[in-house]
């Protein structure tokens, strides 16, 4: 018989994730405050707040002609595209390490983000223009989304889904992904293969209001529904055949995440390219910090991974003023380092993969 959980011990970790909670939530105002106020054109954070004041009908003042245009028009969208961009990588993270029970797990593992490239390369090496400047973005989307539900089928036998299947087939997808969009490039002229490999390195600098209004809707309903099902994933934390004794579903709740995970990465990598490590690293930081528990896991994963996303956006575009460094490779220089550690560290904690 497992010995129950100290009930001191479950207080204590209860207080610290309400704590970090909130830490999470100041900390991400602070930061996207500063986000918008700092740039080439600088905006004091006075003038700023009055003037999102004044656009709110609360009072303040607006600011003149050529800040109101910078903050509305370029950095606000920004602001909030890495908010929504940040938080779907992170609670995808915190879905995926979930669903497969290994926090080395994150989104890209199932082909999504590999699909969702092969989607944009694809319409870009092929000039596809049917839906104007929505061409990249919708086929974007939509691959990866077709990517998640190929590699599901494939790893479906016998009414069942293992997870190991699942990793395999999503890493055949990834590679046989990869070699599609190496043949695009190949083909492709040179003014595609510079928006080719823009897009494929990842970036907020092309961020505009309708941008944000495409990934709204499928973030929110990610957003929303993902901590619905963290119960769910605490007792698949304990094996897949105490859960179904405890009445979980289990092939129906690993669909379901999996269409949630799909959703949340697919829409952030349609509007802002390949984005890596946000997914692996935060949802992995937290659960350091505050135990494994998802009802916290899941939303805080949403936070911390929209604080993570918004400081390296401010990073990206400060760092070699005027130039812009390219937002995936920051990331990945950032994450690669920490997944050595992590690998590292959970081996020697393991005593070695044997």
């Amino acid at each position: 018989m497992p010995r129950p959980a100290d009930p001191r011990r479950r207080t204590a970790m209860t207080r610290r994730a309400t704590l970090l909670t909130a830490a999470l939530a100041v900390a991400l105002a602070v930061l996207a405050l500063l986000s918008a106020s700092i740039g080439a054109y600088e905006i004091p954070l006075r003038p700023l707040l009055d003037s999102l004041l004044h656009r709110a009908g609360l009072g303040g003042a607006a600011l003149d002609r050529v800040g109101e245009s910078v903050l509305w028009n370029v950095r606000l969208p920004r602001v909030v595209l890495a908010l929504l961009v940040g938080a779907s990588l992170g609670c995808a993270g915190a879905l995926t390490q979930g669903l497969f029970g290994n926090p080395l797990a994150e989104p890209g593992v199932i082909g999504i983000s590999m699909g969702a490239a092969v989607g944009a390369v694809g319409s870009i090496a092929l000039g596809l223009n049917f839906l104007g400047t929505w061409t990249v973005t919708v086929c974007a989307f939509c691959a990866g989304l077709l990517t998640v539900l190929v590699v599901y089928a494939l790893s479906r036998a016998d009414g069942r889904t293992e997870v190991v299947t699942l990793i395999l087939t999503g890493i055949a997808v990834n590679a046989f992904a990869g070699a599609l969009i190496g043949l695009a490039i190949f083909f492709a002229d040179n003014a595609q293969i510079t928006e080719i490999t823009f897009w494929q390195l990842g970036s907020l600098a092309q961020a505009t209001w309708p941008k944000v209004l495409a990934v709204l809707p499928c973030a929110l309903a990610g957003l929303v529904v993902a901590p619905l099902y963290a119960r769910k994933l605490d007792l698949l934390a304990l094996g897949e055949r105490p859960a179904r004794h405890l009445g979980v579903d289990v092939e129906r709740l690993r669909l379901a995440l999996i269409l949630v995970v799909a959703l949340l990465t697919a829409a952030a990598v349609a509007v802002a390219g390949v984005i890596t490590f946000v997914g692996l690293l935060v949802p992995h930081v937290l659960r350091m910090a505050a135990g494994p528990g998802h009802r916290f896991l899941v939303p805080g994963s949403a936070l911390g991974g929209a604080l993570v996303l918004v400081a390296a956006d401010l990073a990206a575009r400060t760092i070699a003023q005027p130039a812009e460094l390219p937002l995936g490779v920051l990331t990945a220089l950032v994450g690669s380092p920490f997944f050595f550690w992590l690998l590292r560290r959970t081996r020697r904690r393991q005593g070695g993969w044997a």
